[in-house]
């Protein structure tokens, strides 16, 4: 049975999930702290603010809707339903520890595995940017505004963003070499704030290789309640994580699946 619409958190609920992460996580930005390694054969790092910043939300999702499940990066998984919130305490750990502002706490809700709610809360820059289940927002110190994807439908006229070209490996890596060559602009890095920057009309492409659901369910529902397109590299639905393309048309998304997929 569908979920009634009116049931769902709303967007001040996400606003206090927000507050709660960035309490934790702020006062521990380019202070130095101990960073840990999840990984013996690489570096994947995560702080005392990852595990902190994810508590405080899981906090208070359990003491406000006990009944909803939790995904979370640093706490495994809890509970079963209709209802999920996948959590990303901080998107671009590496990016925190190195003292670089393009890190933010993803908080995304699922209804019935589908990515309805998102905010991603950036508190060094002041910024927000989140949907509702019918819009798409930001937020920063000059006030409030709705977030609407460029026009841009070819790949000669875009700007381009993945994490690192040594995601992709082998053929991918070609393909991937095919996109950049064809666009008008590519940079590097930035995380989870490249798709919001999508969501806000300044990017219009997004690939990346190898993400997990707490990477990218919170982001999902702010490109596309902008107007934007999220998939896998063969066309499906992105809240399962893998290999992703977002995109701010129809159009241009095409042409990057074709280069691509």
């Amino acid at each position: 049975m569908a979920m009634n619409p009116q049931a769902l958190p709303d967007a001040e609920f996400l606003f206090r999930l927000a507050e709660a992460a960035d309490r934790e996580t702020l006062p521990r930005f380019r202070q130095s702290g101990v960073v840990d390694n999840k990984r013996a054969e690489s570096f994947d790092p995560v702080t005392e603010a990852d595990r902190e910043a994810e508590r405080a939300i899981r906090a208070l999702i359990a003491a406000t809707y006990p009944e909803h499940a939790i995904l979370g990066e640093e706490h495994g998984a809890v509970g079963e339903g209709p209802l999920r919130w996948v959590i990303d305490p901080i998107d671009g750990t590496r990016a925190f520890i190195s003292g670089i502002p393009v890190w933010g706490t993803l908080i995304g809700l699922l209804v019935e595995g589908r990515a309805r709610l998102g905010i991603m809360s950036q508190p060094f820059t002041g910024e927000r940017f989140w949907a509702d289940g019918t819009a798409s927002f930001r937020q920063d110190r000059t006030g409030r505004q709705r977030n609407a994807v460029r026009p841009t439908t070819r790949l000669e006229a875009a700007t381009v963003f993945t994490t690192s070209p040594r995601l992709f490996q082998g053929a991918l890596l070609d393909r991937f070499l095919a996109i950049e060559a064809a666009a008008r602009l590519t940079r590097f890095g930035t995380d989870c704030y490249a798709f919001a920057m999508l969501a806000a009309g300044q990017v219009d492409l997004v690939v990346e290789a190898g993400l997990q659901p707490y990477d990218i369910v919170a982001l999902v529902p702010i490109i596309e309640q902008a107007g934007g397109i999220v998939t896998t590299f063969d066309g499906g639905r992105p809240e399962n994580g893998g290999h992703i393309v977002a995109a701010a048309t129809p159009e241009l998304h095409a042409e990057a699946l074709r280069l691509i997929g």
